[in-house]
């Protein structure tokens, strides 16, 4: 599934979501003629995704990508990931 905002409604972008096998979620522009499929209820999902990625670019090394290689650059992404899903279970133990 593709979410993105108001300004990635364009054919070409849904066509090209498509043949990759997802699912565009783009609400309409006001100056769309035709009418499009849209959820507003999987819409709100991101807003979730976009303070997650808030969240990683705390962390100053997935700010800036000081790492050259595209797997280290990941690697620590996902510890980052793994460093905020501790500290969220840790905030919800008793």
């Amino acid at each position: 599934m593709l979410l993105a905002d108001h300004g990635y409604d364009a054919d070409w972008i849904r066509e090209l979501a498509m043949k990759r096998g997802a699912w565009a979620n783009i609400p309409p522009k006001s100056s769309r003629s035709e009418p499009i499929c849209f959820s507003p209820y999987l819409y709100r999902a991101r807003n979730q995704v976009e303070r997650f990625f808030n969240r990683i670019k705390q962390c100053r090394r997935v700010a800036t990508r000081y790492d050259r290689l595209a797997a280290n650059y990941l690697a620590f992404v996902q510890l980052a990931s793994i460093r905020l899903w501790l500290a969220a279970c840790y905030e919800c133990a008793p």
